[in-house]
């Protein structure tokens, strides 16, 4: 008798985390999730994504919507708009595509960011009819949780990149303030570097007016610039009041904000308005608007902005204190010079000048050569004229080199040494008596102007190789006041009309009484 054979064992339902054949769901899974990252653009690695889902799970169309704002206020490829990764056309209404049961089959599966809902992964529409299966929601699950990984990941890269342009612009900027720059050009260094990094439709500097606004100093701009520098913030504004007190301002759109006031905000959108304060000390404010429809600043931006900011201030501080450093050292340098022209030059020229006054005078006792007598005379005067100078010389030297002069000395050094530019050399300048304080101020101007014509009148005349400027503060007029007069002579071709006068070259006379009115 045969043994009783027994009945074969039911199949096994599929299951797709056990399929081993090179088709089967898992490698194609395992193929999509190990793609994933291998392109560094994001959008491309989603795109991969959302073609993989469609083909594991035989969908007619996928797509990746991004409805809610990330963290850092972008949604899905960062320009503010949702995002949609398709791979197919969805089906047309009435073919097969569409269940037994009439409606359209359809699969959501939610993404998300770290603990932040980021959108769906969506699917519709199966090629052979039907609905999509238990299997197919545990695949695109997966998908979307890689989906999630991939954008998390991008995220921090990004975040990343920013911070390390800005860090780097920060230090250029430090690097290009100790450089030794100006006043101006170390602010439009800050302003245009901060637009750049920005993606800013401008970049602006404001510092505080006597009034109590405060005013646009500097602006950099890729477009026309018209209109914005001089542009002032009124007192009483209240984002004024937040920048005094050392607060950023963040704004949505400039054009409508009611708390900007200035006659250029309906040329901007999202702008940021970062105070510039360094140990206490508001140095003034930067600002980085965009233009009108512009993405919006996200927190990140705002957050590194802030800090270039701060680095950037302590950055001009810095630069003040060492130019201020180099300025007191030029200034000690000076001072030393002329202290050693008083005590040692001008005293040993006075101390020669006595002894030839004396042999001058022992020559004319002894009824010696006239000539003899004559030549000294010479060396007298050229000594005082020489002593004169280099007093001339030390007066300039106690001056501050870039302040503008305030006495009247200062002025007329600073007319010597513009023409000196055009001369090609520097013209002799001397005075006699307390010229700053017996000139009363519309004296003053007027000499100067007059000394302005007769020296841009020399440097037009050929052959000048010598300028000579004398002011004398103790003239007496020939009516019998007191007054000052000005000398200007230089050795430059005669006029035509002139070659008749005695002597060479061309001298130039004005006077004026001390006083101006009886």
């Amino acid at each position: 008798m045969s043994e009783a054979s027994e009945p074969p064992a039911p199949p096994k339902p599929a299951d797709p985390t056990e399929a081993s054949t090179p088709h089967g769901p898992l490698p194609r899974l395992l193929e999509a999730v190990l793609g994933v990252g291998v392109d560094p653009e994001l959008r491309a690695t989603l795109q991969h994504i959302v073609d993989t889902a469609a083909e594991l799970t035989d969908a007619r169309h996928a797509s990746l919507e991004a409805t809610t704002p990330g963290p850092d206020g972008d949604e899905g490829g960062g320009d503010g708009c949702p995002t949609e990764f398709h791979t197919a056309e969805p089906p047309a209404a009435g073919q097969a595509a569409l269940s037994p049961l009439g409606p359209l089959s359809r699969l959501d599966v939610p993404v998300r960011v770290r603990d932040d809902a980021y959108g769906s992964l969506r699917l519709t529409g199966k090629r052979e009819g039907g609905p999509f299966t238990g299997e197919d929601e545990q695949l695109v699950r997966v998908l979307a949780t890689q989906a999630g990984i991939a954008i998390g990941n991008a995220r921090l890269h990004e975040t990343a990149r920013q911070r390390e342009r800005w860090i780097e612009g920060a230090a250029a900027v430090t690097t290009a303030l100790l450089t030794g720059e100006t006043a101006a050009d170390a602010l439009m260094t800050v302003a245009e570097r901060a637009r750049m990094l920005a993606d800013a439709s401008a970049g602006v500097i404001l510092q505080p007016t006597d009034e109590g606004g405060m005013e646009i100093v500097t602006a950099s701009t890729p477009d026309d610039p018209g209109g914005l520098v001089g542009t002032t913030i009124a007192p009483g504004s209240a984002v004024l009041e937040q920048l005094l007190g050392g607060e950023p301002v963040f704004v949505d759109d400039s054009a409508t904000d009611p708390r900007m006031t200035t006659q250029v905000r309906h040329r901007f959108g999202p702008s940021m308005l970062l105070p510039l304060q360094a140990g206490g000390r508001l140095i003034g404010t930067l600002a980085l608007p965009r233009r009108r429809g512009d993405r919006p600043y996200t927190s990140v931006e705002q957050l590194l902005a802030t800090q270039f900011a701060s680095q950037a201030a302590l950055a001009l501080v810095l630069a003040d204190a060492q130019q201020r450093r180099e300025r007191l050292a030029v200034f000690e340098d000076r001072d030393r010079i002329a202290r050693d022209l008083h005590d040692l030059v001008v005293q040993r020229l006075f101390a020669t000048g006595m002894m030839l006054e004396s042999t001058q005078r022992r020559t004319a006792d002894e009824e010696q050569d006239p000539e003899v007598h004559a030549m000294l005379g010479r060396a007298v005067e050229e000594l005082r004229s020489t002593v004169q100078e280099v007093r001339t010389t030390i007066f300039a030297l106690q001056q501050p080199p870039a302040d503008a002069p305030t006495t009247f000395r200062g002025k007329v050094l600073r007319e010597t040494a513009g023409a000196a530019a055009v001369l090609g050399f520097q013209p002799s300048v001397q005075f006699t008596g307390p010229v700053d304080a017996r000139l009363p101020a519309p004296v003053a101007t007027c000499l100067l102007t007059a000394l302005r014509a007769a020296l841009a009148a020399a440097s037009h005349r050929t052959g000048t190789t010598r300028v000579t400027v004398s002011i004398d503060a103790t003239t007496t007029l020939p009516d019998g006041r007191p007054g000052v007069r000005l000398t200007v002579f230089d050795d430059g071709e005669r006029e035509a009309g002139r070659e008749d006068e005695p002597g060479t070259g061309t001298t130039v006379t004005w006077q004026s009484p001390l006083r101006t009115h009886p």
